[in-house]
């Protein structure tokens, strides 16, 4: 366990195979946006007796709607996500609904225009690089006193390299998630990869900052030892973060309830990915470029 880098490229191939599938999917198919990003109608209607979920679906899509996801909110109670439709529509799809199924109440009625969903999906991918930036730039500032010959803006990208492949490994599984089940993201899901990224931050500079202050205890040392030593010292502690985390998380996976599944999932993988990256990935792409860059 003390010579973990010697293994750096069996973790960049691990990581090319994991990320490989769902980035042939996400070229091919894309990921499967929700009403949120493509405009729509979202209806939450409370029924009198429980039903089936793809029953329900099927009586919709019978009708000619388009329809997206029918979930179980709470009991007796789904949320249809559909296409765009007028009011009118609606109406007569509830007057439909109540004759095969009883009595409705109407909880919830909200439209998402497709220029709201277009304005929406472009906010997420700026917001996300943004933050990439905005992380490369304060790393790079806080490891400005790093010992020379190391660079802090190498701390600042490899991190932000990190993050990429959390990204895609998320974006990957819910490019899969989407092709052969249907599963739509939506605004939530751009929450979890926001999320993510923190995560990942976080746990990636517990390291690299462990780095830092062992290149100062340790001059002279080369920098693949002190990676070593820093990633032995704080691999306890990145592990037992992330196992409280992932059992909480599991603990609403299954009983959070329907609405919150995806949510769950997505954070899931991700905090999974980015506790793998932040010790390996990230770490092995430093030493990586010290070896061929380094002095």
């Amino acid at each position: 366990m003390n010579n973990l880098m010697r293994y750096k490229t069996l973790y960049f191939i691990l990581s090319l195979l994991i990320i490989l599938p769902g980035l042939y999917y996400l070229v091919t198919s894309g990921v499967k946006l929700g009403i949120d990003f493509t405009g729509g109608a979202l209806l939450e209607y409370q029924f009198e007796k429980s039903i089936n979920s793809d029953e329900l679906k099927k009586e919709i899509s019978n009708r000619g709607i388009e329809v997206g996801q029918v979930t179980s909110s709470s009991e007796n109670t789904y949320i249809i996500r559909t296409k765009p439709m007028e009011q009118e529509k609606i109406g007569k799809l509830k007057s439909d609904l109540s004759e095969k199924f009883g009595k409705i109440e109407e909880r919830r009625i909200e439209f998402v225009g497709p220029v709201i969903g277009s304005e929406l999906r472009q906010k997420a991918v700026i917001g996300i690089v943004l933050a990439s930036i905005v992380i490369v730039l304060y790393i790079a500032y806080s490891f400005r006193k790093i010992p020379r010959p190391q660079s802090s803006w190498r701390f600042g990208v490899a991190a932000v390299l990190a993050l990429v492949h959390d990204i895609l490994v998320v974006a990957g599984a819910f490019a899969i998630l989407g092709h052969f089940a249907g599963v739509e993201v939506d605004t939530l899901f751009v929450t979890a990869l926001l999320t993510i990224i923190g995560f990942s931050v976080h746990d990636t500079i517990v390291v690299f900052d462990r780095i830092r202050e062992n290149l100062t205890k340790h001059i002279g040392r080369k920098f693949v030892d002190v990676a070593n030593l820093s990633i032995v010292q704080t691999i306890g502690r990145s592990l037992n973060t992330s196992l409280t985390v992932v059992f909480v998380l599991l603990a609403l996976l299954l009983f959070g309830g329907e609405s919150l599944r995806w949510f769950v999932v997505a954070l899931l993988v991700g905090i999974v990915s980015g506790t793998y990256s932040s010790i390996f990935n990230a770490t092995a792409m430093l030493v990586w470029w010290e070896e061929r860059l380094g002095h």
